[in-house]
This record gives C-alpha cells, structure tokens and sequence, in this order.
C-alpha cells in the first residue's frame, strides 16, 4: 500500500513536466514552430491581461470598500433572520457575498473564519465547501465576455447565481454529512 502511494506522489510530481515534454514532443514530429508559437501565445495572453486589467481593477477597489466600510457586516446582520430560517450561519452571508466578486478577496474571508471559528467548526466546513461548490461570477461574467466578446447575455447572471444557490446548498448538505 505504501509503494502504491509513494508510486502516485512521484507521478504527481512529475506528471506537470511530463506533460510539457510530451507537447513540445508532439510539436517537434508534426514539424510546428514550438518556441515562435509558444511566443506568440504568450504575447496574446499578455494582451488579455491588459485588456482586462481595467476590470481587474474595479473589482478589487469594490471588494476593498465592502470589506472596510463595514457594509458587509452590517448585511450579516440585516440578513441575520432570513439566515437563520435557512439554517445558513450569518457569518458567512461576508464570504457569499464577496465570493460572488473575488476569489482571492473571498480566500481572504475564508482565512479570517479560519482564525475566529477555527477549520473544523461548522462554520469554517461551510466556508471551505463553499469555496470549492461556488465560482466569481461577476469576475468570470466580465472576462469572458470581454475576451469572447460575447454579446447576447440574456439569461447569464439568473443562471449563475441560481448555480451559485446550489453550491451553497451542496455545500450545507454535504457540511450536513461531514458533521454527522
């Protein structure tokens, strides 16, 4: 059982580069300019990156003022009763919210919970599950219709959050097992 373990660490190690060689590989025998398509790619990526910056930009400032204005807190609050009925600890309306905006903003919620109510309370389960069960819609929305361009979004931000409802509830129900 352990060599069949060690055996599966190493593959994991090593699979990334193995992949890399196997594509450079590929390239080489079909006779393709690896490092001028590499570049090219590259180049391209750094020109999305640029094209989205702006945005990137504005989520972060919003996410910012949420978090420091105290709004967030005051919605855990106002929500408190709603919650409650749900049985979907107030505490984590923060994390919800700003997951919808920011990963790397909602991480940092995520961490803050870790810290108050510890990883293995119900609360830092949630919020575990709830990270993995949940996307940034609003970030992912932008980008991809930025890049895409994308124009008929008709039914895109209802078929989000109503996926995003439903990672929330998974996330309930599997903390439900996990739990007991």
């Amino acid at each position: 059982m352990e060599r069949a373990f060690n055996f599966l660490l190493y593959l994991s190690d090593a699979i990334v580069p193995l992949l890399i060689f196997l594509i450079v590989a590929w390239g080489l025998a079909a006779k393709v300019q690896v490092y001028d398509d590499f570049v090219k790619g590259a180049k391209d990526g750094f020109l999305t990156v640029i094209k989205i910056m702006p945005t990137l930009i504005g989520l972060m400032v919003a996410v910012g003022i949420l978090r420091a204005s105290g709004f967030l807190d005051f919605l855990s609050e106002l929500l408190c009763g709603f919650t409650d009925l749900l049985h979907f600890p107030s505490e984590l309306v923060p994390l919800t919210v700003v997951r919808l905006f920011s990963s790397s903003a909602a991480t940092g919620l995520a961490l803050d919970l870790y810290k108050q109510y510890g990883t293995d309370s119900r609360i830092g389960l949630l919020a575990s599950l709830m990270m993995s069960c949940t996307e940034t819609v609003f970030y992912t929305m932008s980008v991809y219709f930025m890049t895409a361009k994308v124009r008929k979004t008709r039914y895109t931000l209802a078929g989000s959050l109503v996926a995003t409802a439903a990672g929330i509830g998974a996330s309930m129900v599997l903390a439900g097992m996990l739990a007991g």
